[in-house]
């Protein structure tokens, strides 16, 4: 059935069919729900299962029981590099949306190199993973990620254009759009903890029309 109304959060709207991934307490995700009204065009996913999401995040369980009230589809313990092949989520979507990607704080200082090809590795398996399940007609894979030094050193675009994705739009990410959303740190004993955002871009890929 066709949605009668039309509403928006920054680059997102109700018509668009929506997968989250790397949710730490699906902050973001309800942002969005509570937006449109509804969540049934909403797939929301983390790495964590249930368990660990209550132990880490605060508010975790109370959101992830929210988005469910809202219609949303939660899905715990999906791997963003074989996520299109996994049953519970593969399928097409309007928009794939990973914000702030990050390999963990298991490999050194953020300047190392090594540490820098981690978190490659991590978005560069993402993206892979996710240009078979995004609609090539107009769909989009956003990934929000700082862009200062040392960070602009993951070099977002390139990674895209290695997997035959290309870089549509770059526009700066404002938390202030996204009501309620508190990003986390994620790991370690400060996981519930958010960090500071500073300078940050959403990157848009699209797949090639006929790729």
């Amino acid at each position: 059935m066709e949605v009668a109304q039309t509403r928006h959060c920054s680059h997102y709207n109700n018509k668009q069919q929506i997968l989250l991934v790397g949710e730490g307490d699906f902050s973001f995700s309800l942002c969005l729900a509570r937006a449109f009204g509804s969540a049934t065009n909403i797939t929301a996913t983390s790495l964590d299962t249930r368990d660990e999401l209550v132990m880490k995040y605060t508010n975790a369980n109370q959101n992830v029981e929210e988005l469910e009230r809202l219609g949303c589809t939660v899905v715990h313990g999906v791997n963003v590099h074989s996520m299109n092949r996994d049953s519970r989520v593969a399928r097409v979507y309007d928009r794939i949306i990973f914000n702030f990607p990050h390999a963990g704080f298991h490999f050194g200082r953020e300047t190392d190199t090594y540490t820098i090809s981690q978190h490659q590795e991590v978005v560069r398996g993402f993206l892979s993973s996710a240009r078979d399940m995004v609609n090539w007609d107009g769909g989009e894979i956003h990934v929000t990620h700082k862009t200062a030094y040392p960070f602009s050193s993951w070099n977002i675009s390139g990674l895209g254009s290695e997997i035959g994705l290309f870089l549509d739009n770059e526009m700066d990410f404002d938390s202030w759009q996204y009501p309620g959303y508190s990003n986390k740190r994620g790991s370690g004993s400060d996981s519930n903890s958010s960090f500071p955002v500073g300078k940050s871009s959403t990157f848009m890929f699209k797949r090639y029309r006929f790729s």
